[in-house]
């Protein structure tokens, strides 16, 4: 998963970004809260882990800014050496879901980090196969079924495959999927990302008549939308309509 941190103190800061990478997350680490939501606005992430305290912006105003353009879904952990009743009550009141102390207790705060990841994001964390649609998931063996036939998929296809169907209805931003397929940040702009979702659009015939939409999403990335009864004809005619 896709794990943003906002720390002042450098050596907190890595003492949670290491924990962090050795539960085989991927991290992006703020010392600066305006940076942090400058950047929240064009990317996505699947959990904050803030400061109370913060340079520009507090994490507790990082935190608004986010509830306040409906990441409710995003869980939010503080980390602080703050622990005041003051401070504790007044992050839950404003929509964290968990604070923790620091410095930190390693095993304790990975535990806690994958508790609200689970229940963030339970498709993620469900068996070894799930089905969506017309869609069916091995994730043991990495395979894809569409309506019972097998996709031949290479193992970037499957990933960015099941990246989007475990998050559908969900904006995944290009550094988001790039940090969760290829499994590194990425520092320029690339049309790697385009071309694969171009590919994999193909490959599992994701299309209106199959349940699902890959919309892209403007200066962000992309969207896969499950469609309900009765929208496939609306989609269809619609994207005819843009092609006209």
């Amino acid at each position: 998963m896709r794990i943003a941190v906002l720390q002042r103190d450098p050596v907190m800061r890595l003492s949670i970004e290491q924990v962090l990478l050795k539960a085989s997350h991927t991290c992006v680490v703020y010392d600066d809260g305006l940076a942090m939501s400058k950047a929240l606005a064009r990317s996505t992430v699947d959990l904050l882990v803030l400061d109370w305290q913060g340079t520009r912006l507090s994490g507790a105003e990082v935190l608004r800014s986010v509830r306040g353009v409906g990441g409710d879904r995003l869980p939010v952990m503080f980390a602080s050496n703050d622990m005041s009743e003051e401070s504790v009550v007044r992050a839950f009141a404003n929509g964290a879901d968990d604070y923790v102390a620091l410095p930190l207790r390693p095993a304790e705060f990975r535990e806690r980090v994958a508790a609200l990841l689970r229940r963030a994001y339970p498709d993620r964390f469900s068996s070894a196969s799930f089905s969506v649609g017309p869609y069916h998931f091995d994730t043991r063996r990495q395979i894809v079924m569409l309506r019972g036939q097998p996709v031949p998929l290479s193992g970037t296809q499957y990933r960015l495959a099941a990246l989007f169907f475990s998050n559908i209805g969900r904006v995944m931003s290009r550094d988001h999927i790039f940090a969760m397929v290829w499994g590194r940040e990425f520092r320029e702009f690339t049309r790697t990302i385009d071309s694969h979702v171009s590919r994999l659009r193909l490959l599992l015939e994701i299309e209106p008549q199959n349940e699902f939409r890959l919309q892209p999403v403007y200066k962000s990335g992309y969207r896969l939308l499950h469609l309900r009864k009765g929208e496939s004809a609306d989609v269809a005619a619609e994207a005819e309509e843009q092609a006209a």
